[in-house]
């Protein structure tokens, strides 16, 4: 198998373009294409399982210990020709300035592949030379497979570029992505519009390939063979207690739609591990649950730019708010959280009704709130779990609470950038909402926990 990672040596350099050209280049050619993201986003897996056709996985060395990255890894490439691997940040870019805890060079370590590196080259010269020995000489562990130059503006550009690289370094220059606004992904608040939103993304996959075909050399790609990971970086795998085999499977219900998208794969497969059948329904569209399904999950996504169709779909907001009152277990992360409360208000000054499941108001923000990763710790049982299960995710919001009742809370977070702690994870009966997005793998119990209360063995009421 070909495995790679796309880098770059910052945010916003062109390494998501470049990757996807790569991922729409090889697919092209006739490989089966396995995608993954390193960190914690939604929004870019999206994008490249729509161009392999094949789900997008994330990995993460602080959400994930070394092991669990390694399982996703190779499950997720078992049958693939070839696995890209887009970085997140700049390549050594970590929770820390010390340490590369978090960043994409420990995945590329860890994982034991070689980078390609991207580069924002439209306005370098030969300076840019100096960047390539930097990022090359950094990390003598790491492997460079390649090099990208994104933005080039022309042929003698790219030639003047071509020449001082190549003074510096016996890494292979892959090529060049030019400057054209046809291929950007446009951006709003959070970041990229999801997939869901591109209505041409066909077009934009076959400029793409256009791309690869007229400007990338992929022949130094084609020599890649992953080895494997080093025995080092292996531990003993964590293990499930999973449901009998004459256990009946459960039905959970997942909003999935333009308003709900932003989910871990690796979470949805626990719980089909685990014994569930995974049901997708749209709060947007449909106006029923669907029917015999256990328990519901509502992901995060994007309500404030749909609040008038989920605030006018009455009846689903009935059975949701129906459904929570009935003591039937729901989880819900960040966007779902804010669609269980009684009210949204958005930046424009208009407010909308959510489905009142829980007595919470909330509004929109012009910036982040306490964006980052987050340490999760249950002061109480709850429908994930029991006091003192400990667990990491990620925070990602552009809203906060501006009222939120007696509800009690059975989180206790501690966010990485601000250092602050907050009590958070809000429980209702069998419903456990949170900012948070939470990723399963790091404590799979979580997931069996779910799964137990959809069959309907009683969960407990929140105790301190």
């Amino acid at each position: 198998m070909i495995a790679f990672v796309v880098a770059g040596t910052a945010s916003g350099v062109g390494k998501t373009t470049v990757a996807l050209a790569l991922m729409a280049a090889f697919r092209e050619r006739g490989y089966i294409v396995q995608p993954f993201k390193c960190g914690p986003d939604f929004l870019d897996p999206g994008h490249h399982s729509a161009t392999c056709g094949r789900i997008a996985r994330n990995l993460d060395t602080w959400m994930l210990d070394g092991e669990a990255n390694r399982t996703v890894f190779e499950n997720a490439s078992l049958d693939a020709d070839v696995a890209i691997v887009e970085g997140m940040m700049g390549l050594y870019d970590g929770v820390s300035g010390g340490t590369e805890q978090g960043s994409t060079a420990e995945i590329a370590k860890l994982l034991n592949i070689p980078v390609v590196l991207v580069l924002d080259a439209a306005n370098s010269a030969r300076s840019i030379a100096a960047v390539v020995k930097g990022f090359e000489s950094f990390d003598t562990k790491l492997r460079l497979a390649g090099i990208v130059l994104n933005g080039v503006s022309s042929d003698d550009h790219y030639g003047m570029l071509e020449v001082a690289i190549r003074k510096v370094t016996a890494t292979p220059l892959l090529g060049r992505v030019p400057r054209d606004s046809d291929i950007a992904i446009p951006e709003r608040h959070l970041g990229l519009h999801t997939i869901e939103e591109q209505s041409s993304s066909s077009r934009h996959a076959a400029k793409l390939r256009e791309i690869a075909r007229q400007y990338l050399d992929l022949r130094p790609l084609l020599d890649l063979s992953w080895c494997g990971v080093p025995s080092l970086f292996a531990t003993t795998p964590r293990q499930v207690n999973r449901p009998c085999s004459d256990n009946p499977r459960v039905r959970i219900g997942v909003a999935r739609d333009k308003a709900f998208s932003f989910y871990y794969e690796d979470n949805l497969e626990l719980l089909r591990e685990c014994g569930a059948e995974t049901v997708f329904f749209s709060p947007l569209t449909d106006s029923d649950l669907p029917s015999n399904v256990d328990a519901l999950y509502l992901g995060g996504g994007y309500p404030e730019l749909y609040a008038g169709m989920l605030s006018g779909n009455q009846q689903m907001s009935a059975q949701i708010r129906s459904w929570a009152r009935a003591g039937k277990p729901l989880y819900a992360e960040c966007g779902g959280l804010v669609y269980l409360g009684r009210s949204l208000a958005t930046l424009d000054g208009r407010v909308f009704a959510m489905t009142g499941a829980l007595p919470l108001e909330f509004e929109m923000t012009p910036h982040l709130v306490q964006f980052g990763y987050a340490d999760v710790e249950f002061v109480a049982d709850c429908l994930l779990g029991e006091r003192g299960t400990s667990l990491r995710g990620h925070s990602f919001h552009c809203s906060r609470l501006r009222s939120r009742g007696n509800l009690p809370t059975v989180y206790q977070v501690h966010y990485s950038l601000s250092r602050l702690t907050e009590a958070e994870g809000f429980a209702y009966k069998n419903v456990l909402a949170s900012y948070l997005h939470l990723h399963f793998r790091g404590t799979p119990e979580v997931a069996l926990s779910l799964v137990k209360a959809a069959r309907r063995i009683p969960a407990p009421e929140v105790r301190a």
